[in-house]
């Protein structure tokens, strides 16, 4: 197939005039000094792959590396996105910002609940906190008695407010991708939206596709209700899908062992 490309040639320094030259598909062709290329390259380097979100880690993060280390890579945000329970989370550079009111809520809560266990946990292995053997002993101790339920009440309650805000918080981190350290280093990496496994999985894949992926390799159900499966080469590791109706919802990769503080 041929065609016609309109080229300047420049001579002797002075205004170049323009040529119309017969060019071959893919190639050039040279009328009277002036070069005419038809616009491809066969040089030209080819759209580098997508990263894959894998044992290799994500953006320059490596499973277990340390805090500072992570940090101080530029991947991911300066500021933490929540402290709770020890564990510190960040967003990736350009992800959500933190959220202070949210912060201070979690740190709240966690402090509460904290404070009530505690005393309930003292309470229970007080001997002096049981009743008396005696009808005096019993009657002496029922304005306490309802005292301590009352204790031990507000101890379960707070212990549930501090669940639901793990529940809040773990949806959003693995929402948005992101990193977790605890003691030991990274525990968790959370994929971004548009990051998908080697094997092709990621946010918006079907349940199908997933089970079609990780079954044969020993997917089953984690006690926190995501799909589990033991990433390549990583015995102290797991991808964790959350699945909503018939779509993943997010992934990202757990060391289930490691301690947040």
């Amino acid at each position: 197939m041929t065609g016609t490309r309109t080229c300047r040639r420049v001579s002797g320094g002075r205004a170049g005039v323009l040529v119309t030259a017969a060019v071959l598909s893919g190639g050039a062709a040279l009328i009277g000094g002036a070069a005419c290329s038809s616009g491809s390259s066969p040089d030209a380097a080819a759209p580098a792959a997508p990263e894959a979100f894998g044992p290799a880690g994500y953006r320059g993060l490596t499973l277990g590396m340390a805090k500072d280390a992570a940090l101080a890579g530029g991947k991911l945000a300066s500021a933490p996105t929540s402290n709770l329970d020890g564990c510190t989370d960040f967003s990736y550079t350009g992800g959500p910002a933190p959220d202070p009111a949210r912060m201070k809520a979690e740190a709240d809560v966690e402090a509460k609940a904290k404070d009530l266990n505690k005393k309930a946990d003292e309470l229970e292995a007080d001997p002096e906190s049981k009743p008396g053997a005696s009808a005096e002993e019993s009657a002496k101790s029922a304005e306490k008695s309802a005292k301590d339920a009352l204790l031990f009440a507000d101890a379960a309650q707070a212990s549930a407010d501090l669940a639901g805000k793990r529940e809040e918080r773990d949806k959003a981190f693995v929402a948005a991708g992101g990193a977790s350290f605890g003691k030991d280093g990274l525990r968790q990496l959370a994929a971004p939206s548009d990051a998908k496994t080697a094997e092709g999985i990621g946010a918006g894949s079907g349940l199908a596709e997933l089970k079609t992926a990780y079954d044969a390799k020993g997917m089953k159900t984690g006690d926190n209700g995501r799909f589990q499966v033991p990433v390549d080469g990583k015995p102290d590791w797991v991808y964790e899908f959350t699945v909503a109706g018939d779509k993943v919802g997010s992934v990202s990769m757990v060391s289930p062992k490691a301690k947040c503080a």
